[in-house]
């Protein structure tokens, strides 16, 4: 991923004017909380330039369990979130994604923490995606998380980007959509990647873990940067998201996707267990 994003972040054409920001809407069974992050919400953010615009993403909890958001940004000078949303089943909310503030781009992944417990700022603590002790966000310099990835290269001055994709090289932990919303005329790109299949059943045996209750919890990729029985079965069941580091270097491959012509996402974290 951040082979391909550092050279896809050399396109520097100017970008198109953005469309008006439309607020994605999502499925009305679900109960929706409109999450405002401003620069008080990103570490070190500084104001936007004044006719930008920003994408949204929204996030839905559809894996029957409490979900705790988790973000990590590419070493490049993207400013990581300092509040993302933490979600009962069934329920989404919306961020704004700061690409527009300095330094003009948003480069990261978003994740599902899961079985987290503690006191935030202390004992807090996550079976799966654990990034610190903080309940609604990543302690700073977290690493990749071996879990399920959505992954975005948002980029103001890229004409092509948004570039997007999910990511199991590391894991599969739950099964993971990405759907652009407000998308307006024409054109390539703009496709839903990942899936909403749950992967776990077909986990080679000796990749997966289990929760204390005996249901499958995480297929560990025993190599990233290797093509393995994982990443066979990642290829096989879910040709639109990254089995291993080096997924978008076979022919035919359809793990990575671009969408100029939207106002956001919608990310789902689909059950998994």
């Amino acid at each position: 991923m951040r082979r391909i994003l550092s050279a896809l972040a050399a396109v520097t054409a100017v970008a198109a004017a953005l469309p008006a920001l439309i607020a994605p809407q999502t499925d009305a069974r679900p109960r929706t909380d409109t999450v405002t992050v401003t620069s008080a919400t990103l570490d070190d953010a500084v104001p936007a330039a004044a006719s930008a615009v920003d994408h949204t993403v929204t996030f839905v909890n559809d894996t029957g369990r409490k979900i705790w958001v988790g973000s990590t940004v590419n070493a490049d000078g993207s400013r990581n979130f300092g509040s993302l949303p933490i979600l009962e089943p069934g329920r989404s909310a919306t961020i704004t994604i700061p690409e527009t503030a300095d330094p003009g781009h948003w480069r990261g992944k978003f994740f599902a923490r899961m079985g987290c417990s503690g006191v935030s700022g202390s004992t807090f603590h996550c079976e799966l995606g654990d990034c610190g002790a903080f309940a609604d966000h990543c302690a700073p310099n977290t690493g990749e998380q071996p879990v399920s990835l959505a992954e975005f290269n948002f980029d103001s001055r890229d004409a092509l980007a948004t570039w997007y994709n999910v990511s199991h090289v590391n894991a599969f932990s739950v099964p993971i959509t990405i759907v652009p919303t407000g998308v307006t005329g024409s054109g390539g790109g703009c496709g839903t990647m990942g899936c909403s299949r749950n992967l776990l059943p077909l986990c080679p045996a000796g990749n997966l873990t289990r929760w204390a209750d005996g249901t499958p919890k995480l297929c560990t990729n025993p190599n990233r940067d290797a093509r393995t029985p994982y990443s066979d079965m990642i290829a096989a069941n879910c040709p639109k998201a990254y089995g291993w580091s080096k997924h978008d270097t076979e022919p035919g491959n359809q793990v990575m996707q671009q969408c100029s012509r939207c106002s956001g996402f919608t990310v789902t974290f689909h059950r998994g267990s």
